[in-house]
């Protein structure tokens, strides 16, 4: 299977063939936009077309760990916020934008929090997930070891941030009771900066390291938000290198991130609940994400 890129420039796609990061029994190879209309022209033309292909991949076991640092709370010690985002990335370049800026935000957010010696209601865990380009490796068994021991009942919330960066809202997966809790939220980050505009959404996706909380009902929370739009030619590919990044934009991910975490932790309220089994079926149809979940074998209720 031979795939071209949509992005300008000869950029070349990587981890696009399997849905699920397992590997595929098909072949399947990447080339540049450029090379892919040139090919589909000579084969509209007719003419005979050769190709030789030559493939060193290599695929081996390896070791891989979640790191978690926990900042316990002082009130609700035993009802988590779980904040995290993936270490790991794909192979062609760094993964700056997908996702070191997002991890090492985590990074600062948790500096941020001892620095200024902020003490949370709730437990706080600062997770950077492994194996998330492989199938959410990481974050699958962090939740199946909560299931297993019965701590996903403490888990009350998950914040994820991959590829999130200079913020301007939140997007708030899960049943809400009401938006009330984030608009508020908002208004007072936005009384501290004006660069947040205090953007919601009430969206659930797929393909994160949310995805496996979100199915067992945990209440979802993400970063909207506002990088350069020609970043985004970069996704999966050989140029998502270092050069990417802007200071300003990490910056505000740490310093916006830190006030959303710490009102989330400190609420009197939660905005949302964890959903039951059937609830959480219910939710997957609501949100169009039944289809996508069976292909991926990710389907849990029948």
């Amino acid at each position: 299977m031979v795939i071209f890129n949509q992005a300008d420039g000869g950029v070349l796609l990587t981890g696009t063939a399997s849905v699920t990061g397992e590997l595929i029994p098909i072949p399947a190879i990447c080339i540049g936009k450029e090379k892919g209309f040139e090919l589909k022209e000579k084969l509209a033309s007719g003419k005979k077309i050769e190709a030789h292909i030559q493939m060193t991949n290599h695929s081996d076991l390896i070791k891989a760990r979640n790191v978690i640092a926990t900042l316990k709370g002082s009130e609700l010690p035993d009802e988590k916020i779980i904040i995290g985002g993936h270490l790991d990335s794909w192979d062609l370049a760094t993964g700056a934008i997908d996702n070191g800026i997002g991890s090492f935000a985590i990074l600062d957010i948790a500096r941020a929090f001892k620095a200024n010696k902020l003490q949370p209601k709730r437990t706080i865990q600062f997770v950077m997930f492994m194996g998330e380009e492989q199938g959410l490796l990481g974050s699958t068994h962090m939740v199946k070891e909560a299931v297993k021991n019965g701590s996903i009942e403490n888990i009350k919330y998950m914040f994820n941030i991959d590829m999130g960066g200079n913020p301007i809202g939140v997007n708030a997966g899960g049943k809400l009771r009401d938006t009330t809790f984030f608009k508020t939220m908002g208004e007072e980050i936005a009384a501290v900066d004006t660069l947040y505009k205090n953007r919601f959404s009430n969206r659930s996706g797929l393909h994160s390291d949310h995805q496996p909380f979100m199915l067992e009902g945990v209440p979802i929370l993400s970063v909207i938000g506002n990088l350069d739009r020609s970043i985004y030619r970069c996704y999966h590919a050989d140029c998502d290198d270092f050069n990417l990044v802007n200071k300003d934009h990490i910056t505000n991910t740490a310093r916006f991130g830190t006030m959303i975490l710490f009102a989330l932790a400190n609420a009197d309220q939660l905005p949302a609940v964890k959903m039951d089994s059937e609830t959480t079926k219910q939710f997957m149809i609501d949100n169009n994400l039944e289809e996508p979940l069976r292909i991926a074998g990710e389907w849990k209720w029948e």
